[in-house]
């Protein structure tokens, strides 16, 4: 299964509150059961973070397909623009569903409950990829995928 993880993601595993479902996200990433999705604008927005944080994504970006920003995620981050699932304002918020929904992952997951993993964001994220063309995507937070099985 194919999941993008957004910058919030790698943020989280620095995060007191998220530290330990991000950890456990990891885990089964190591572990091979998703295959690791991220985007050219997660290192970008990872450019200020402290050290430990870019170092921590770098880990990962060598084993994640990271995928470029084309003309057909920007295209669907207007269409979330123009269709009012959220403002300019979170105009990088919306270009990471795109990316994800664009490069044909299964899921995203983040941390970002105002923007992105929000009750009533979700559906019309869905509906502006189904008016567009695309499939719909699961827009969870790292605590809904985690198996609960083994710690």
């Amino acid at each position: 299964m194919k999941i993008y993880a957004d910058t919030s993601v790698f943020g989280g595993m620095f995060d007191k509150e998220f530290l330990e479902a991000s950890k456990r996200f990891f885990n089964e990433i190591d572990s091979e059961r998703f295959v690791l999705v991220t985007s050219a604008i997660v290192e970008a927005e990872l450019e200020p973070a402290p050290k430990v944080v870019k170092d921590f994504f770098s880990k990962y970006a060598k084993i994640a397909n990271v995928v470029e920003i084309n003309e057909d995620a920007l295209h669907l981050q207007k269409s979330y623009i123009s269709s009012r699932v959220v403002t300019k304002k979170s105009m990088q918020d919306a270009l990471h569903v795109a990316i994800a929904t664009v490069s044909g992952c299964e899921i995203i997951v983040s941390w970002n409950f105002k923007h992105i993993v929000h009750f009533d964001k979700i559906p019309k994220y869905n509906a502006v990829n189904i008016l567009n063309g695309y499939s719909k995507i699961g827009i969870y937070s790292p605590l809904e995928v985690i198996s609960y099985d083994n710690p």
